[in-house]
């Protein structure tokens, strides 16, 4: 467990790394000077599953390949006294921010998304996941954690909600229902910081984390909306760890076994083969 004092300088460093990063314009990254990138799905904690990444990632011996990675809170492991562990995970990706500052960006999902607001997750849910998070960092960190809880939050607050490269691929945690993609105001990913009436059901911000509408005609009318030609969300559980629902999406899932990932060109124009080719799983024995 990394020093509470030592964690809280490398969260704050990670927060303005993020604010900072280049090709940034409000909570929207277009990457620079990348020819690839590694998008990952859905971790919820899993570190093993993030080493592996990382190794494939080579981040440190490919200076123009970026990494992608999503919703890191809210996993299945525990401490003994039953809080949740995932903020290790987050603790190691915000080192890894500074480390790597321009070439890995870390999305937020709706588990981020709810941590940071402060909404339950599921009103029928018997266990409150942002209760066990909270637990989690209290039996981890004692009396700094609500100063480490804190500083998770004001990460959360700054986070980029999608990346879009130079080849027109659009990397967001989910995309809107077809009920809501209508309204879907994609300026709102412009802004420094987010109206509240953004956060909650019916803002563009929310929808964007909480969809799970796969239809092709969603898929094609949001991507007209964000002007791009092809999307790669996380969000849907995947049982060989990345779906292919439509003619513009493919879906990661990189949190069991296969995890999914996709690792793919960013100079160069691509067909919906191409990005299909890219998808590659590996397996966690």
């Amino acid at each position: 467990m990394p020093d509470p004092t030592r964690l809280l300088t490398t969260l704050a460093r990670a927060r303005e790394a993020s604010l900072d990063t280049p090709g940034r314009t409000g909570h929207l990254v277009a990457l620079t000077d990348a020819a690839e990138v590694l998008v990952a799905g859905d971790l919820h904690g899993n570190l093993e599953n993030f080493r592996r990444l990382l190794q494939l990632a080579d981040l440190a011996n490919q200076p123009q390949r970026h990494l992608v990675l999503q919703e890191l809170i809210h996993g299945p492991h525990r401490y003994p006294e039953g809080g949740d562990r995932s903020h290790q995970l987050l603790d190691v990706v915000a080192a890894l921010k500074c480390q790597y500052p321009r070439q890995v960006h870390l999305l937020p999902g709706n588990h981020e998304l709810a941590q940071w607001t402060n909404r339950r997750i599921g009103k029928e849910e018997e266990v409150d996941l942002l209760d066990q998070f909270w637990q989690g960092v209290w039996q981890a960190y004692g009396d700094h954690a609500e100063e480490v809880y804190l500083a998770y939050l004001a990460l959360f607050a700054v986070l980029p909600m999608a990346v879009r490269t130079a080849n027109r691929v659009f990397i967001s945690h989910s995309l809107p229902s077809a009920l809501r993609v209508e309204h879907f105001d994609p300026a709102v990913l412009l802004l420094e910081e987010f109206p509240e009436s953004e956060l909650i059901p019916g803002g563009s911000i929310y929808s964007l984390l909480w969809g799970r509408d796969t239809q092709p005609s969603t898929a094609r009318r949001f991507l007209e909306k964000v002007d791009a030609d092809w999307l790669l969300t996380g969000h849907i559980p995947c049982e060989h760890g990345f779906a292919v629902p439509n003619d513009w999406q493919i879906i990661l899932d990189s949190l069991g076994s296969p995890a999914g990932y996709c690792l793919v060109a960013t100079d160069r124009p691509l067909q919906h083969s191409d990005l299909i080719n890219a998808v590659q799983t590996f397996q966690v024995f």
